[in-house]
C-alpha cells in the first residue's frame, strides 16, 4: 500500500492546547487522501504518544532513539 510519512511536526509552547497540532495532522491526512495514500506513518517522541493516539494513530515496534530522544513508530490507516 502507498503510505505517507509525517515528519518533524512541532508547535510552539504558546500554541499548544489550541488545536493547532491536530489541525496540522488532519491537513496532512487530507493531503495524503488526495494522493490516494492508504495510511500515514510517523515517529513520535514517546511523551507525545497520547496526542497521536487521540488522533487515531497506533504505535508499533520497539522504542528507539532519534537525536537522543526516545521515539515509537506510529501509523494511522486512512
Amino acid at each position: 500500500p502507498a503510505v505517507g510519512s509525517l515528519g518533524r511536526l512541532a508547535v510552539t509552547r504558546r500554541a499548544r492546547g489550541l488545536g493547532v497540532g491536530a489541525a496540522l495532522v488532519r491537513a496532512i491526512e487530507e493531503a495524503a487522501r488526495d494522493r490516494d495514500l492508504t495510511a500515514v506513518d510517523l515517529h513520535a517522541q514517546t511523551h507525545a504518544l497520547g496526542f497521536y493516539e487521540r488522533l487515531g494513530y497506533e504505535a508499533y515496534g520497539p522504542e528507539f532513539p532519534d537525536a537522543g530522544i526516545p521515539h515509537r513508530a506510529m501509523r494511522r490507516v486512512l
